[in-house]
């Protein structure tokens, strides 16, 4: 506190914008190091453009299945159905709408098929991809 008792904040690099500039330089690069040591790391000796095609796969993937569910959840909620929540749903149930999704949509997603990261693993298991032992 200041003598007219106003609570000042000091900040180790004040009045130096060019030095603070510096510093978010030099923290965005170790965090850019980081990522790509962690990205490595993660996919051992598989080859990087196959890693990152599969991780896309997997990112799209999600993508779609959370605007499915989302938009269908919402076209529920709407007709009356508060508590509505499509990953929930059984799939027998769930096919009943199939076609009326499809042509709303372009596509259709079982809830039973929502869960991303399952289906990424059994996809991985199925093309024989990139997976290390002890992981499952």
């Amino acid at each position: 506190m200041d003598d007219a008792g106003e609570l000042k904040l000091y900040y180790r690099n004040e009045g130096s914008p060019k030095r603070m500039n510096t510093i978010k330089e030099t923290e965005r690069a170790e965090l850019h190091k980081t990522i790509w040591r962690i990205a490595n790391d993660l996919r051992g000796s598989v080859d990087g453009w196959d890693f990152k095609t599969s991780v896309l796969g997997m990112l799209f993937y999600r993508f779609i299945s959370e605007n499915l569910t989302s938009y269908l959840n919402d076209q529920e909620r709407r007709a009356g159905l508060s508590d509505f929540d499509y990953a929930q749903l059984k799939d027998s149930k769930a096919k009943l709408g199939r076609a009326k999704t499809v042509q709303e949509k372009g596509f259709y997603i079982l809830p039973s098929r929502i869960d991303e990261a399952d289906v990424f693993i059994r996809w991985l298991k199925q093309c024989n991809c990139f997976l290390q032992p002890g992981i499952h």
